[in-house]
């Protein structure tokens, strides 16, 4: 039998995790069968079980890679620019992204074992947050009368309630003035 190269697996497991992703956004988790996968992924449900152990797996790596994804842009732009991202995208990877965090929310919200899973994953973009707000402390550009922990609590809340309105369908427009007062609050006031 022949040996298949890593580029191939990693191109395969890269289908399969946007696939997975139009699936799961589209139908939810509970509706994206392994036959609406094997759909959408255009692969058997052999070729996809092979990478992953089953469903929930499939699932909560194309959640982690999402969170790894965003946990890069807060690391070098920090996270408004993630909400920039959200407001500038209307593309259908960006619709599908929206379907996944919600069904991720919903999860989190009525099953106690996802939950326990996903916060492993989760603090991934949490502690990308911390690091990138004391770099910002310590180069003098944030601001030093706000705890770290509750500027982190403040911009985690403003990204879900962003992502909830754009996966509501309401309007992006106008809520650029709205990131620049997020990141105002949050920067150093000059005396």
């Amino acid at each position: 039998m022949p040996k298949v190269s890593q580029d191939h697996l990693d191109a395969r497991r890269r289908q399969i995790l946007d696939g997975a992703r139009v699936c799961f956004a589209r139908h939810g988790y509970e509706g994206a069968t392994v036959r609406r996968l094997e759909e959408t992924i255009g692969l058997s449900r052999g070729a996809i079980f092979h990478h992953f152990k089953d469903k929930e797996s499939l699932f909560l790596a194309l959640a982690e890679d999402d969170a790894v994804r965003m946990a890069e842009v807060v690391a070098e732009q920090g996270l408004v620019q993630v909400m920039r991202d959200l407001l500038a995208g209307s593309s259908p990877q960006l619709v599908d992204w929206l379907g996944t965090r919600l069904e991720v929310s919903r999860r989190l919200r009525t099953e106690e074992d996802f939950r326990r899973r996903w916060a492993e994953r989760s603090e991934q973009l949490t502690q990308a947050t911390r690091e990138r707000l004391r770099r910002k402390l310590a180069a003098g550009e944030l601001r030093d009368d706000v705890d770290i922990e509750v500027l982190t609590s403040f911009l985690e809340l403003v990204l879900e309630g962003l992502t909830s309105r754009l996966a509501m369908g309401m309007p992006a427009a106008g809520l650029e003035p709205v990131l620049d007062l997020v990141e105002e609050t949050t920067r150093r006031r000059r005396r």
